[in-house]
């Protein structure tokens, strides 16, 4: 693990709250200057995976969001996996443990497309156990990290 620098992660902080901040208000605001921050970013910070958009789907008349949980046989999780990575519907992938294979959280037009999706799922793969969760609201998302006052509690972790 790479020790990160304080200058570092206030960066990072203020673009987790808004990744369009302009170069030379994120230099105000963290009293670094343009060039070094500009250097961080650009040269490939390893923190930063990717630059990415959050979208409101309900605007785009996606009204289902779910997270589901799901086991399979052992011998069907690589085919398992590969087909929710390449599904079109699907918006993240994770390998889990404590008695599932998978989370995935999955956006759909309606409830019908959800049940068609999990039905087409049970005839492909033998489906052990699965949960499935509906996404009411957002009440908290991709906030970690996202508050400068924390910078020096999170270097202290370290």
């Amino acid at each position: 693990m790479h020790k990160h620098t304080k200058k570092e992660l206030l960066i990072l902080t203020y673009l987790r709250q808004n990744s369009r901040l302009k170069l030379t208000k994120l230099s105000k605001l963290t009293g670094i200057p343009i060039s070094t921050i500009f250097d961080r970013i650009k040269t490939g910070s390893r923190l930063i995976q990717k630059h990415t958009t959050l979208i409101n789907f309900q605007e785009l008349g996606y009204t289902t969001r779910a997270t589901i949980t799901i086991k399979t046989k052992k011998e069907q999780r690589q085919d398992l996996q590969k087909h929710l990575i390449n599904h079109s519907q699907i918006n993240s992938t994770y390998r889990i443990n404590n008695g599932y294979d998978f989370l995935i959280e999955g956006i759909f037009r309606h409830i019908k497309e959800l049940e068609d999706f999990l039905e087409t799922l049970e005839e492909k793969f033998v489906i052990k156990a699965k949960q499935v969760y509906y996404i009411i609201e957002d009440l908290k998302r991709e906030a970690f990290m996202s508050r400068p006052e924390n910078v020096q509690m999170i270097m202290e972790e370290d």
